[in-house]
């Protein structure tokens, strides 16, 4: 099977559904009033951690997703549908960023758990909906509110209650190949484990936890060398640590000096990381070359404070008791408090709507004016009406436009940008 732990999608909510503008025509009701419906609401594209995905594969081939319009209003005050929410399956562990800004849009760690990533657009409203005393007659309705787009970056963070850290070829693939149903490819030759390999150790009925054999790390992966961004993601989310030394040193590598380089790149990369509970797995003890490594290795391990197991993947000595004892920490435990600046999940409405900003365009003969409240005005007016501009007018006079835009120095005939409109400014 191939892992895809990481992906860019484009998603796009559905628009919201037109607004009608009729009026009664009824037989015996000469002048009816107006009885056009609201639009349906367009589909909110929503993501969701589906039990039986677990990579990212599917993104490879289906990188766009584009929720369902909702349906227009019509006449005798008929409301149009909502559209159904546009839903795309996750796996557990992912991560969901803005790929543009980078910013955290949500973090969709256990079974069911949901964001809602891009908001559909409101249906626009009926001309009944604009009746008033002194206008009981209105003409326009307002089109739908278009729903937003966005381009997201997942990351898949691996859940497994164990990672398998060490420098390549020290024989973590062995050994959880030894331990679990899990098959890698196993060679003699640096980063044959290019992808993680999640394996389940059974130690009994009830007594089984996911282990994570992840690839090598090498001195400089805090900073992003060889694999390191790829390999320290993946080990966020383990509980233990099994640091596995080559007791042999027939790579010619010292393993005291590597225990201390790795615990050096978790440390820059993450403080919390580098306070994981961890055991040592010295391995390869079946080669003649182990022996004084060893000593050395168990020297280290009492002056850290660390258990030191022995083992040897290729007779597969030791691992019993390893496995048993990691089974005892995964026990005892404790999940760690939340941050104080947790992941957010996003949603539209922390926006300011009525925020409004006017800036110069690049050819200086311009104006640009943003706002969401403003541009959802713009995006919704029937500018093909005549009492839908005067509508619009009015409320752009009330928000006091007309005066922000002489403060910046705008002269008669320049271009008003809002949105995909042009407008030409006239005293």
């Amino acid at each position: 099977m191939q892992f895809i732990d990481r992906t860019k999608i484009i998603v796009k909510a559905g628009d919201g559904g037109h607004g009608k503008s009729a009026f009664r025509r009824e037989k015996f009701v000469p002048k009816g009033g107006p009885s056009g419906g609201d639009g349906g609401r367009g589909a909110d594209v929503i993501l969701k951690v589906e039990r039986n995905m677990n990579t990212l594969l599917d993104f490879r081939y289906h990188r766009k997703f584009v929720g369902k319009n909702g349906g227009n209003g019509d006449i005798k005050n008929q409301y149009g549908k909502n559209a159904p929410h546009c839903i795309i399956k996750v796996p557990a562990g992912t991560l969901v960023k803005d790929a543009e800004t980078g910013e955290v849009l949500a973090d969709l760690v256990h079974e069911g758990d949901e964001a809602v990533v891009a908001k559909g657009g409101r249906g626009g409203r009926g001309n009944a909906k604009f009746a008033t005393s002194a206008n009981r007659a209105p003409t326009f309705a307002e089109l739908g509110e278009p729903g937003e787009g966005r381009t997201l970056l997942l990351e898949l963070k691996l859940l497994a209650d164990v990672g398998l850290v060490g420098y390549p070829s020290v024989g973590k693939s062995s050994i959880i190949a030894s331990v679990s149903a899990a098959r890698p490819e196993i060679a003699d030759y640096h980063f044959t484990t290019i992808t993680p390999v999640l394996g389940v150790v059974s130690l009994g009925d009830t007594q089984n936890f996911v282990m994570a054999d992840i690839p090598g790390l090498i001195e400089g992966a805090s900073e992003g060398i060889g694999l390191g961004h790829d390999f320290l993601r993946h080990i966020e989310r383990t509980k233990v640590i099994i640091h596995v030394l080559d007791a042999s040193g027939i790579e010619g590598r010292d393993p005291v000096e590597d225990f201390y380089k790795i615990n050096k790149e978790l440390e820059l990369y993450s403080s919390k990381l580098a306070k994981r509970r961890q055991v040592i797995a010295a391995n390869k003890i079946d080669l003649p070359q182990s022996e004084e490594n060893l000593k050395r290795i168990e020297e280290m391990a009492q002056k850290e404070g660390l258990k030191v197991f022995p083992v040897s993947a290729a007779t597969k000595e030791g691992l019993n008791d390893l496995m048993r004892y990691v089974y005892q920490m995964l026990q005892e435990y404790v999940e760690e408090p939340e941050e104080e600046n947790p992941e957010k999940v996003y949603t539209a409405e922390e926006d300011n709507a009525d925020e409004i900003t006017i800036k110069r365009d690049m050819s200086g003969n311009g104006f640009i004016i943003s706002g969401k409240s403003l541009e959802k005005l713009v995006a919704m007016t029937n500018f093909g009406n005549d009492e839908a501009i005067r509508r619009f007018q009015y409320i752009w006079r009330l928000k006091g436009i007309d005066e922000k835009l002489r403060e910046k120095g705008i002269k008669e005939g320049d271009s008003v940008f809002i949105g995909e409109m042009e407008f030409e400014y006239k005293n």
